[in-house]
């Protein structure tokens, strides 16, 4: 039966019938799930052929969201057009002009009364595809709001499509072409009619600073009772990390209040922010004028109840005995991280406060002085950057990354010379690329971080040549130059400062709309430290816009790393961060352009991320936290280094303290093998049943637990099994599921055996318990595991794009394992399942094959797949999979991008159905030219793969590997 009439039919007719991707799909925003229309709208931009937009709002935010799809478009000699409307007056003359400045897509304005259409239609070439319903082109629509769409394919002579694309052409036909004179007089005849609280709906705008009362967002709520908790059991401390904008200030004038202290000392390390510091407090606390006072350099009000001073001042000999060691009962150390210096460690010795509370965004150092050990280890409450954005108390941002500027095949890298980096052609390049991406308003008010002071210095330079006020700042400049500069980017006297490193941290210019980085990714901290300069909320704009240069740099591994947050360390993590980039929340976006993803997987490709060297630094950075050696717990619940890396890279995580000397105790081979088992085997957490037995023999230091006991212990933890999943985990924790040789490794340090209804401890354990240090290594990786159970929706034996080792598919699906995991090779069966395991894009050099088998994907729904050498017709397994319908099909993918990648798991993509018409005996060449049958079989996947997780697993790297 044809593709989509079998789509037609199982959408309107019978909902049991197999099909593909062509099948309609109603569409509704799920933050939750991570599902959203945006992502449906930029899968077909990137793969049709031309596109029709009809809508009647559009938003800069909006058309931001696919900007990077409309230039990759371009790439490839695309065109699109955009029917739009003024209903209402919501499109404001911002968007008209962003618009105008996309050049392959053709603009025009309907002048039809109440034009409110919103319907979005792509050419797929062999089919038409189309959604129509509520959502117009705002980011809110397309991500946020609750909106209803419903999206339909068709062939070209399908009456519903032929009678959309004839009104369209009528609409177009009448509609008025977007031009610089038809913007120009509807800038003078603009008036918003439209409700503005609808238009604020559409914004994120946070009113704090025009507020009279100032009330706890859910965030500080939670901090100031935790400030609370902590003084409560007697601290004399605490530190709260707080990402950028997230009203930092507020929390700890809000804590003051609470804590209604004699007198209170708030130190900066500049004068600028003591103003609106010392504002903000007013505004919480109240009071007289007189009770708020400054000490710096330019005023000296030492009686005042509230005073705000600079270090440089407070820390000066004079001004500390005029005001007395006991003097404040309360003192607030702002940047907090700066605290290593001698001045603040003069300050922090002198006086003697009953609280002394730190805050800072980054306490991360790398020059080796530890805030976390300044404030006792006690942090009190910490915000950080993913769970600001889920609360909105940051300002939206639309991160482009862009690829630099590309001459005769060399593209700007870390040894670049200067001339090469401020020469005409890339002027031109970093223009038209600002220009094309814009920003909210588009007003700039932008920073742009350079990789040196020549490049800065010059490219401000040639900016202002080109008509583009800038200025240039270095650590070189004072601090009034500075501070001249930032008012004049305020005012919109300048569009862009010009600078390195001085930005990073420790400057509030709230109304920067563009973030442009000219330069490698030294650090994800420095990366989020800089993204940081433009999040703080600004009625001034509606999001920030920030554009990344990439280049071909060695650390471009690092982008992902940062705006995700994940620090796990695993390559195709961060190769699935590139792509699918659902994770940012809110109203942000990520794209990254088509090159400039080729140079984050090169970069990829080629980083060690799991050497010695960086398992070491993660670890002394969280050690320098906890003031203790930190143990596998700790890593997974601080987000730091993935567990299984660092214990995979010695076996158990006890070799890995003894390789860094950071062992607590001893262990013997044996006790040590023990461990080898828990950590290769349940530490992944793909199951928690094992482990929780294991937990309860820990706690109650039983010897035997007999079935009625483990199913009342599942019962107690509200943990769902079958007997099939209880027969599994003793076969896993006595070891007869494991296949000979994997048996015989772990039979010496055998910890169960299961006899008479029960499981039992061997004398092995009983003798291993006896060593304390064992029984707290072996229960930290047991709570690891259960940890990392909580990601498992363990109802299901298997969770869709999960990542699974083959035994442990078997494991899960109550399988045998009678073979090594190399030797299951490909694919194997038992107990009425049938795994396929299948390597996509093994590489040029991949010669672990006699044959190059060609498994793929022909669709988001279908996959190709090939048997092993030799197979016919009638082998048994091509038998089974045709003639058994009750067999249940699994398919696992892994993709390798290069030899060097060592990736054990395969992502499970769900059960499928053999297309039996398909199943075709081939020939295939070998490596030696010889010719051996082969079976080709066409399978229907039960759930089409999520458009972002097919891009990864199909998507062709072409980049060269420099």
């Amino acid at each position: 039966m044809d593709l989509l009439e079998t789509a037609l039919k199982r959408a309107f007719i019978n909902k049991l019938v197999p099909s593909d991707t062509l099948n309609p799909k109603f569409i509704i925003n799920n933050p939750k799930k991570k599902d959203f229309l945006l992502t449906t709208v930029q899968s077909d931009l990137d793969k049709c052929q031309s596109f029709v937009i009809s809508v009647a709002f559009i938003t800069q935010s909006g058309l931001n969201a696919i900007k990077v799809q409309l230039a990759d478009l371009e790439q490839r000699g695309i065109k699109g057009r955009i029917l739009t409307s003024t209903y209402l007056g919501f499109n404001q003359p911002e968007v008209f002009e962003s618009l105008m400045r996309i050049p392959n897509v053709d603009i025009r304005i309907s002048e039809k009364e109440g034009f409110h259409a919103k319907g979005y239609l792509f050419d797929m070439g062999d089919y038409q595809s189309f959604i129509i319903g509520s959502s117009n082109l705002t980011m809110a629509a397309l991500k946020q709001n609750y909106e209803w769409n419903v999206k339909l394919t068709s062939y070209d002579n399908g009456e519903m499509i032929t009678t959309i694309q004839e009104h369209l052409e009528n609409e177009w036909r009448t509609a008025v072409p977007l031009t610089d004179d038809w913007l120009t007089k509807f800038k003078k005849s603009y008036r918003p009619i439209i409700n503005s609280q609808i238009i604020r709906q559409e914004k994120t705008i946070l009113a704090e600073e025009d507020s009279v009362y100032i009330t706890p967002n859910k965030m500080q709520k939670a901090a100031l009772s935790s400030l609370k908790d902590l003084r409560e059991t007697g601290a004399s401390k605490g530190l709260v990390i707080s990402a950028t904008g997230t009203g930092k200030t507020y929390l700890a004038a809000l804590d003051v209040a609470s804590y209604e202290p004699k007198r209170m000392l708030f130190i900066v390390h500049r004068e600028q922010i003591l103003k609106k510091a010392m504002a903000s407090f007013k505004k919480v606390i109240g009071g007289k004028d007189s009770d708020y006072g400054i000490l710096s350099g330019n005023s000296k009000e030492t009686e005042a109840k509230y005073l705000f001073a600079t270090i440089q001042t407070i820390s000066k000999d004079n001004y500390q005995e005029l005001l007395g060691k006991s003097a404040f009962d309360y003192i607030l150390i702002d940047e907090v991280h700066k605290a290593g210096a001698e001045t603040y460690q003069k300050v922090i010795e002198y006086f003697t406060p009953d609280f002394l509370l730190g805050m800072t965004a980054t306490p991360e150092r790398t020059d080796g002085f530890n805030v976390f050990e300044l404030f006792d280890y006690n942090v009190a409450y910490e915000i950080r950057l993913q769970e600001a954005l889920e609360e909105d108390i940051l300002c939206p941002f639309h991160y482009f990354g862009v690829t630099d500027y590309e001459k005769n095949g060399l593209l700007i890298n870390e040894t670049s010379e200067l001339k090469y980096l401020v020469n005409q052609e890339r002027i031109d390049f970093l223009i038209n690329k600002i220009d094309y991406y814009g920003c909210s308003g588009n007003q700039a008010k932008g920073l742009v971080f350079c990789s040196r002071k020549e490049e800065a210095k010059e490219l401000s330079l040639l900016f202002n040549q080109r008509g583009i006020p800038s200025a240039y700042l270095s650590g070189d400049d004072k601090l009034d130059v500075r501070e001249s500069e930032i008012e004049k980017l305020e005012q919109g006297q300048i569009h862009y400062i010009f600078t390195v490193d001085i930005f990073n941290e420790g400057i509030d210019i709230p109304k920067v709309n563009q973030v442009i980085m000219l330069r490698n990714t030294e650090s994800s901290i420095i990366f989020i430290q800089q993204l940081g300069r433009g999040l703080r909320k600004d009625e001034s704009k509606d999001f920030v816009t920030v554009i990344d240069f990439i280049g071909n740099y060695r650390n471009n591994y690092m982008i992902p790393m940062a705006l995700s947050g994940d620090h796990s360390r695993n390559k195709n993590n961060l190769r699935r961060d590139t792509i699918d980039a659902s994770y940012i929340s809110g109203l942000s976006a990520i794209n990254f352009e088509k090159i400039a993803k080729e140079r984050i997987f090169s970069s990829i490709d080629q980083a060690k991320l799991d050497s010695m060297v960086e398992l070491k630094r993660n670890f002394y950075l969280l050690k320098n936290r906890l003031n203790r050696v930190p143990y596998l717990l700790d890593f997974e619940e601080a987000g730091s280094v993935d567990p299984l890396l660092i214990a995979g890279k010695t076996k158990t995580f006890y070799q890995f303290l003894e390789k860094l000397g950071e062992t607590e105790g001893n262990i013997s081979d044996e006790e040590s093998q023990a461990l080898r088992f828990v950590s290769s085997e349940l530490l992944s957490g793909i199951r928690p049943h094992e482990l929780l037995i294991l937990a309860n023999f820990l706690k109650t230091k039983k010897e035997e637990l007999t079935i009625k006991q483990i199913e009342a212990l599942f019962v107690e933890q509200s943990i769902f099994y079958t007997q099939d999943i209880l027969e599994s985990s003793l076969k896993v924790l006595d070891l007869s599921f494991y296949e000979s040789g994997l048996r015989k490794r772990y039979l010496p340090s055998q910890m169960f055996t299961f006899e008479s209804e029960k499981l039992v401890i061997t004398n092995n354990l009983k003798t291993y318990l006896e060593n304390p240090y064992f029984e707290k290594l072996l229960g930290d990786s047991v709570l690891t595991g259960l940890k990392k159970a909580e990601n498992y929706e363990i109802t299901q034996p298997l969770n869709l794009y999960k990542k699974y080792r083959r035994k442990d598919a078997l494991r899960q699906l109550n399988m045998i394992f009678n073979q090594n995991e190399q030797g299951i090779g490909g694919y194997t069966s038992s107990n009425n399942h049938f795994t396929i395991f299948v390597t996509l894009d093994k590489g040029k050099d991949f010669k672990a094959s006699l044959m190059a088998y060609e498994d793929e994907f022909l669709d988001e729904r279908t996959f190709r797949w090939f048997t092993k050498a030799p197979r016919t017709l009638n082998s048994k397994e091509v038998k089974d999979i045709r003639d058994l319908d009750d067999l249940h099909i699994h398919l696992f993918i892994k993709r390798k991008y290069t030899n060097k990648d060592n990736e054990t798991d395969f992502y499970y993509m769900g059960e499928m159905k053999p297309i039996k018409e398909s199943i075709t005996q081939k020939q295939k060449a070998t490596s030696d030219g010889k010719m051996k049958n082969v079976v080709e079989i066409d399978f229907k996947l039960g759930t089409a793969v999520e458009s972002n997780m097919y891009e990864f697993l199909t998507k062709v790297v072409e980049e060269k590997r420099s």
